[in-house]
Order: structure tokens, then sequence, then C-alpha cells
């Protein structure tokens, strides 16, 4: 049985154009919400959902993974980030071999932070690099430079870390030939891991609102899968394989915390907007998602009165336990296990998987599990549906 822990530190130096993430730049929103006490109550709520677990029937095991994501985490100091890990660690225990990762952005961390948090128990960083070329960085509103991120990912080395980067591609303005700087300078660094991200525009944000305005260019679709091809080919050349779409890693070096997500194996979500997912012992529903309060001073609050601050919750039924198993499943290299999944779906899609082979979509390397080719990773959503309406 696997057991995960998310922690979301929903704090930002600067809020990125794009950026549609539960996040604020004001240091102080209030008691308890504070970037000074924010650990603290953080660990009050583990605490609330470990006695919601047990009230529940739920005894999760130790920790296999935990995962600080945000916001960016290391605007807090490395005490605070482990504090909140030596927390996990006294309410369920962190596995022997446990990965425990926190995002970083490169201008907010130095050699000694980075130091500080291998001490304190972390054993994996990732860096926002997002691109390597200024104009983007421009557009993207990220304050970081290319030295910022190797400085960061030399001393995480260093440290004994794993380190991985995350690139977004797409970004307005962005040409063919910068992307593959970024990922050529991505490469450079060494790393065993590295995701690429599609620029997605919300309207509501900064760079939504000046695409709308005209001032800059809407992503475009043709361009992005011409750079994810880039991408692919450069990291498989480099001898990273993909092992989820927007994820590559040398093997041995995948993010199992994210593979536990694609798995759809237990977690618990702390912080403002944090999600959790838990298996039920009770003969009914096969599991349960549940959101924390958005907002960090009613969700410091809730937490205050001794409550687990959940916004809302809801049982995940047999069609939508179906569809979370096809729609993650199809983005990993391990494939969807059709026998399984009509199994559980009490319907026959081997005709539709069969036409989707046909058509160079999918490929079958055991005769049962169904695996995205690369024009399959590109049409992801078109052959979810199909294999919705043959299951469903």
């Amino acid at each position: 049985m696997t057991y995960e822990v998310y922690v979301h530190v929903p704090f930002c130096l600067r809020r990125c154009g794009y950026c549609d993430f539960n996040t604020y730049t004001a240091p102080d929103m209030g008691p308890g919400a504070s970037r000074r006490d924010y650990a603290s109550t953080a660990i009050a709520e583990l605490r609330l959902l470990r006695r919601w677990q047990l009230e529940h029937g739920i005894d999760e095991p130790a920790a296999s993974s935990v995962f600080f994501g945000g916001g960016t985490p290391t605007v807090l100091p490395p005490r605070d980030l482990i504090a909140v890990l030596d927390a996990i660690g006294e309410l369920w225990g962190i596995a022997d071999d446990a990965e425990t990762t926190t995002e970083a952005n490169p201008d907010t961390v130095d050699a000694a932070a980075i130091g500080a948090l291998a001490d304190g128990g972390f054993t994996r960083i990732s860096f926002g690099m997002q691109s390597a070329v200024p104009h983007v960085l421009r557009t993207l509103d990220r304050t970081h430079t290319p030295r910022n991120v190797a400085d960061g990912v030399r001393a995480a080395r260093e440290a004994g870390l794993e380190v991985s980067v995350d690139l977004i591609y797409g970004a307005p303005g962005e040409s063919l030939d910068d992307w593959r700087t970024s990922v050529e300078a991505a490469l450079a660094l060494g790393v065993d891991h590295l995701s690429a991200y599609a620029l997605t525009v919300e309207p509501h944000t900064k760079m939504g609102r000046r695409i709308a305005a005209g001032e800059l260019a809407a992503p475009d679709d043709d361009d992005e899968a011409a750079k994810y091809e880039i991408v692919d080919d450069m990291c498989t050349a480099a001898g990273l394989r993909w092992y989820e779409i927007s994820n590559w890693a040398r093997p041995g070096h995948e993010s199992r915390h994210n593979l536990g997500y694609w798995r759809n194996v237990d977690w618990a979500g702390v912080g403002p907007g944090a999600h959790s997912h838990y298996t039920l012992p009770d003969g009914g529903a096969r599991s349960l998602r549940a959101w924390d309060i958005l907002h960090p001073r009613a969700w410091a609050q809730r937490v205050m009165l001794g409550d687990v601050p959940w916004a809302d919750s809801e049982r995940i039924d047999s069609d939508e336990d179906v569809e979370e198993r096809v729609m993650l499943g199809m983005r990993l290299r391990e494939g969807l296990d059709l026998d399984e999944i009509e199994r559980i779906s009490g319907r026959d899609a081997s005709a539709v998987a069969d036409e989707l082979v046909h058509e160079g979509l999918v490929e079958r390397p055991d005769g049962v599990r169904l695996v995205a080719t690369r024009r399959g990773r590109l049409l992801n959503d078109a052959v979810i549906e199909r294999l919705f309406d043959a299951l469903l």
C-alpha cells in the first residue's frame, strides 16, 4: 500500500503573468496564514487529518513520498519546511527509501539553504527553470536568470539531492530555435529528470488579459505540437525517456510522487486548495476526494477552530472511477491495463482498442496494455474520449 503527502505553500515573491495557481504575494494574510507562522498551521492541519483518518478507519502506512509545491515553498526558510516534514514523520512515519521533494524558484535558494534542506531530510529538488532565453523569461514574468538555475543545480548535486527542472513551451514570441536553446540548456545541466508543459492561458491572468487585448499572440496548437516533438527527441537522445506525457527521466529517476498521483494512490493534501484522495474501507464508493478551502486566511481560521479545513468533498462512483483510470493510465508509458478496465466497467473495448492501434495512436506491447504512441500523446484527449465512449 502506498501513501503520499502533498504540502501546498501558497506564497510567491512575485506572481507570474501566466500563473493560475492558488498563490499570493502578500507576506501576511492574517493569523496562521502569514509566512512566519504558516508552518505551524500546516502542522496543525496534519494532526487534524491524522485524527480524521483514524476516526474513519483509514490507517495509512508510512509516507512513501512527500512533495512541497506551490507557490514557491522555498520562500519559507528551510527550518519551516523541515519542521513540516518532521511532523509528517511523527504522525505517519516516512519510509526509509521515501522520496521527499520541494519545488524551488532558482532565485529563492542559495547553496546554504539547499544544504540545510538536504541535512533536514529532503532528497529531491525541482527547479522552475521555464526557459533559458531571456526574452521568453521576461514574457513569462520570471525574475531568475539561467545562471541562477545552473548555480542551484550545482549546489543541489553537491548536497546529494536528486534534481529535476521544469520547462514551459508555447510562450508568445518563443521560436522553435528558442525552445531548442532552452531544452539544450536544461539537458546540459546533467539533470536526470525534465518536465515540459505546454503553456495554458487562463483568461483572468495578466497574460490572458494581454492576449485578449491583442498585445500578445495566443499559443498555437501546431507550434506547441512541434515543440513537444523537439523536447521528446532531444530528451530521448540524451538518455531520458518519457514515462508520462509531460515528463522524461533516466530510468530509475522518475518522480515517484507524481507517479503515485497517476496511479491513483492515497494521498493527503495540506494547505489552501490542496486536494486529498482516500480509498474508503466501508465498501461503498471506491474513494473519496476532498479539497481544502482556497483562501489562506479562511483556511487558517478553520484549522485554528480544530476542524479539517475542507471546502467540500465527493465520493467517486464506479463510472467516475473508470474515467479516472482511463485518463490517468493513458498518460503513462506503462499504459492502461485493458483487461482490468473492461472487468471494472463490465464493457468490451477491444474493438476501439484495435481501431486505435490501426490508426497508430496506441500500441499494445504485451497484448494487454494500451500505450500511447507519440502521435497518441499529441492527441491524448481524443484517444481518451473514444475509450470513454466504449467503456461508459
